[in-house]
């Protein structure tokens, strides 16, 4: 990473949390030693949080997990201080024009001391139960997807979905061993791994990720690349998951026999891809080739659910994503919305049922409050009328 972009993400995260101290620490009931500390934790803070970006250049890799785990941590924390101080802010200035609209019959004097400790300690509160809720298993999700005119023979075909696990500096083998396990143990048709597997090269994780060889399924595992394979080098990526024995969907379809019908079960590149390789440009036509007349049902893998106007076009029935998490944690599930058409469960577009996962693990800080990680377990049946 070059030096010019250390310092200025350096700079940045100074500046944020200059604000922080600027706006909270006058207000609140402090010592001089508590106040030295708090400034202490600020800088240590602002020095931590770029930690992670830059962990992957350490050579010892136990150090360098440590530093991301700390660097995720005070990004954690500080986010929930950040969003927090924005609004405690926002209320004291409306409190201020109430006090002036009233011409000071109604006065906000008492609020800023209760507001300034409300800041951290709720910050807290949200940080540790959220990483609670991060480091969980995740739990099993039901979802019914109803088809229209879907046969006797595909009624009651599941689909286990898992997505953004991204095995990584703090999710490590352990993790997805529970994971593989909780799939195995839902005996499914089809295992959909739909993106954002790692957060790291091939040399660093391939002993994290070989709990994926032991997924089962009657028709096998299939999986497509997320934005974040790019960002680890995506074709050693592609080579060690087929060597792992999972189908990865490159812009392709597979035709499938299940009890005398057909389905078809495709998987397109990353919305984003062609960013990183030109020849990888997603392309949900190309991944609908291969159905017949007589293909009863359409299934696409796509990390992103903007792909979904694409799946529409190329007659799909059923889109599977992931790529939000379901903002995971609050509020960032109100601004995934300006990025992406869906932030989590089954949503309709035309006659295309997209299902977008919370994920199976996280991204970035520990933490997951208002959007728990799953397993989702999908459940074909026939559309009524």
């Amino acid at each position: 990473m070059p030096v010019s972009l250390i310092v200025r993400l350096l700079l940045v995260s100074g500046l944020l949390h200059a604000y922080i101290g600027l706006r909270l620490l006058p207000d609140l009931p402090l010592g001089p030693a508590a106040s030295l500390a708090a400034i202490a934790w600020l800088v240590l803070s602002a020095v931590l949080m770029p930690a992670p970006l830059l962990a992957l250049r350490f050579g010892h890799r136990r150090w360098s997990d440590a530093l991301a785990w700390l660097g995720y941590l005070c990004m954690g924390f500080f986010s929930s201080v950040f969003v927090l101080t924005v609004l405690r802010d926002c209320g004291l200035l409306a409190a201020a024009a109430l006090h002036a609209a009233t011409r000071g019959a109604w006065s906000a004097a008492g609020l800023a001391r209760p507001s300034a400790v409300a800041v951290p300690a709720v910050s807290a509160l949200v940080t540790l139960a959220g990483l609670v809720n991060a480091r969980r298993l995740a739990s099993v999700v039901d979802v019914e997807v109803p088809i229209a005119g879907l046969p006797a023979a595909l009624t009651g075909f599941t689909i286990v979905q898992i997505s953004d696990i991204h095995v990584g500096p703090t999710i490590k083998r352990g993790y997805l061993d529970a994971v593989v396990a909780a799939v195995n143990r839902l005996k499914p048709d089809l295992v959909a791994v739909t993106g954002d597997i790692v957060d790291g090269d091939v040399a660093r994780l391939r002993s994290h990720v070989a709990p994926l060889a032991e997924l089962s399924a009657r028709h096998g595992v299939y999986c497509v690349t997320g934005n974040h394979e790019y960002y680890s080098g995506a074709d050693a990526w592609v080579a060690e998951l087929r060597r792992l024995g999972l189908h990865v969907m490159m812009n392709e379809g597979r035709l499938l026999h299940h009890d005398g019908a057909k389905l078809l079960v495709g998987g397109v590149t990353d919305y984003s891809a062609h960013h990183f390789h030109a020849s990888h440009r997603s392309d949900a036509q190309a991944a609908a080739r291969g159905a017949t007349a007589d293909t009863a049902l359409r299934v696409l893998l796509a990390h992103q659910p903007r792909s979904a106007p694409a799946a529409a076009e190329a007659g799909f029935h059923l889109q599977l994503s992931g790529h939000t998490h379901g903002g995971q944690f609050l509020p960032w599930n109100f601004f995934v919305r300006l990025q992406q058409p869906f932030t989590a469960g089954l949503h309709r577009l035309q006659d295309l049922w997209v299902y977008t996962s919370r994920g199976t693990g996280y991204w970035g800080p520990p933490v997951r409050f208002g959007a728990p990680s799953e397993i989702t377990r999908l459940r074909l049946v026939a559309q009524p009328g």
